[in-house]
């Protein structure tokens, strides 16, 4: 049976999520782009069956296929990220359906943040809302390359075309300050089906492709960074025994770029520099590895390499500084304080911070700058200076969503409390080598 997860599989995967607010018919999209697609299980299809029978509707109701949780199915709401795996003979797919209350946009970043894709949902009776332009505005924050907006629940309006029309014309204006270069739009109906797995005859004045001929075809090869040679070390190998008494290989997944054997590479924070030996895959050995391969890399030189450290490509070195600059998602219902100390997760490294700088909040409905701003509370967006205790290896979060990303997390209670995107910083290059630091 196809793994359907596996990144390293021939067949190209597509990652997507849906984005909107609440009733727009986010599940329900879902739940037909699987029952159209015939990607439903003899049991799943029982068990819709049986919830009809139960709840005595006379239609199957597609929402239950994703929403899980006994509190989503008697609100009649999706609370938490509900993954779903399907494939068509063109492609594979991991789509994430995450919820539209903002009091769950914090669920919505969890399940943005490893897409390709984001399929923004608007009901076209309500139009653009503040929920669309909050989920719009993280998606473009959050790197994805590709949006598609769906006009949903268009048999409520007659199929009426000025009413997209409407709607389009609203987001476009809206999107010019989101910096997503590729946004398409389609008419659909959840519900009934149009234009989900296939044509609608009720739009005949739509000439676009239904969303899943889109979600087959959409390029995404150039999505991938394949420029910036990354390898975040997560263990190093030194097996115990006779046989493999000189062995030392430097496991983790490539988190961009590509690596082959005889190029020289970087080990930083230490600056020390070597030769790839061996690119190891399980039992094999392999000439090149790229991302987002899992792999072994043994080193001509005997360096010191340790968890946390990240070997590069040396003519293409990240960043090393102690101070970052970010957006910062807040998650959490105490707000984010200047001053205050968390737990840092970047990469494979955990490590500590304090919050230096508020610099602004971000008006969700305007995407103006509050300068004013002391903090940021639940579901709120700002940028943020901060200080790490040892150096950050990392870029710019616009040119590696791997390396230039990271959590926050409270040090007393464990919660997660921030999502963070670096930007792009004005530093001196990066020095071969560091003294311990403390805050």
């Amino acid at each position: 049976m196809t793994d359907l997860t596996d990144e390293n599989s021939p067949t190209e995967l597509l990652r997507f999520s849906t984005c909107g607010s609440v009733d727009d018919g986010k599940s329900t999209l879902i739940g037909r782009l699987l029952y159209d697609s015939k990607s439903l299980f003899e049991d799943q299809l029982a068990a819709l069956e049986s919830a009809k029978q139960l709840s005595g509707n006379t239609e199957i109701n597609l929402a239950n296929l994703t929403d899980g949780l006994r509190a989503e199915r008697e609100q009649g709401i999706t609370i938490d990220v509900a993954y779903r795996y399907f494939a068509t003979p063109n492609r594979k797919f991991i789509v994430a359906d995450t919820p539209g209350h903002v009091q769950y946009t914090r669920n919505m970043v969890t399940g943005a943040s490893t897409a390709n894709l984001a399929v923004v949902l608007v009901d076209a009776r309500k139009g653009v809302i503040e929920q669309t332009r909050r989920h719009s505005y993280i998606a473009s924050l959050l790197g994805i390359p590709h949006l598609v907006l769906c006009v949903n629940k268009m048999d409520l309006v007659d199929y009426d075309q000025d009413v997209f029309t409407r709607i389009r014309n609203d987001f476009e204006e809206f999107s010019t300050r989101l910096g997503i270069q590729d946004i398409t739009y389609i008419p659909v109906s959840a519900l009934g089906g149009d234009n989900v797995v296939d044509l609608s005859e009720n739009m005949p004045w739509y000439n676009g492709p239904p969303l899943l001929s889109y979600l087959e075809n959409v390029h995404i090869a150039n999505d991938r960074n394949l420029t910036h040679g990354r390898l975040p070390v997560q263990w190093v190998i030194r097996p115990r025994s006779d046989e493999y008494h000189d062995f030392r290989a430097y496991s983790g997944q490539i988190a961009s770029g590509v690596f082959k054997v005889g190029e020289e590479v970087v080990i930083l924070p230490s600056g020390k520099s070597s030769r790839i030996k061996d690119i190891l895959n399980f039992e094999d050995k392999l000439p090149v590895a790229y991302a987002p391969m899992s792999i072994a890399v043994r080193l001509e030189d005997e360096v010191d390499v340790s968890r946390g450290d990240m070997i590069v490509a040396k003519d293409n070195v990240p960043h090393v500084s102690r101070d970052i600059d970010a957006m910062v998602c807040w998650m959490h219902d105490r707000p984010m304080l200047t001053g205050k100390h968390y737990a840092i997760k970047h990469t494979v490294s955990n490590d500590k911070t304090v919050v230096k700088e508020l610099l602004y909040r971000v008006d969700i409905n305007t995407l103006e700058s509050d300068l004013s701003a002391t903090s940021l509370g639940l579901n709120e967006v700002g940028r943020v200076k901060l200080k790490t205790q040892n150096p950050l290896i990392f870029d710019a979060y616009t040119i590696n969503r791997s390396t230039g990303s990271f959590i926050l997390i409270d040090g007393a209670t464990h919660a997660t409390v921030g999502a963070g995107m670096i930007c792009e910083p004005a530093l001196e290059p990066p020095m071969p080598k560091y003294e311990g630091y403390v805050i």
